[in-house]
């Protein structure tokens, strides 16, 4: 019995999923116990587990680190999905309406002059972000996601960078002095 599922890679990404000599590929096929086809004129991809005694979860784990790449983010970021770490999507559309400047400025005030905001929000939450299309994907843990996830919609509802840097900076205080009791 094989349990499959269809996806929709964007055609600009089907190149980074299959990498070179299909090493992205490969590797995801071979940690995820899965056989992926990909079709390179539509971008249809079929995630299958054909042998018998496979878990479905490795199913759903290969479209994960699929669709993480689909939406921007590169193979070495999505395989933090193979250990605990979560993804989140964040559609833009809901706080820029579906107006094309509203959604560009969003995007440029996350990314930031030269990539600075994405790195700090990066840097401090210690989450990995993608901006692709009308989306802003997460990669990380439950918490760091929370924070960023913040981070993320007060920028979105034109906040200040510095207030947004400020509270997670406080909150990466808060995180820290939390471990330092657990410890005592």
């Amino acid at each position: 019995m094989s349990f499959e599922r269809l996806i929709k890679i964007p055609q600009d990404r089907i190149g980074v999923i299959i990498g070179k000599d299909g090493k992205v590929k490969d590797e995801i096929e071979q940690k995820c116990n899965v056989l992926v086809e990909i079709n390179s004129e539509n971008g249809d991809t079929i995630v299958s587990a054909g042998s018998a005694g496979l878990d479905e979860s490795d199913v759903f784990k290969a479209i994960e680190i699929l669709s993480a790449i689909s939406k921007g983010f590169s193979p070495n970021s999505a395989f933090r999905l193979f250990g605990e770490d979560l993804l989140q999507l964040i559609d833009i559309r809901s706080y820029a309406g579906k107006s094309e400047n509203s959604i560009k400025r969003i995007k440029g005030r996350i990314i930031g002059k030269n990539g600075k905001s994405r790195k700090t929000i990066e840097e401090l939450t210690g989450i990995s972000i993608s901006v692709y299309g009308h989306t802003v994907g997460l990669i990380g843990s439950f918490n760091e996601i929370k924070l960023a996830t913040e981070a993320i919609l007060m920028i979105s509802r034109g906040s200040p960078h510095k207030s947004v840097y400020n509270m997670l900076q406080i909150e990466r205080r808060k995180i820290k002095l939390e471990r330092l009791k657990l410890w005592e």
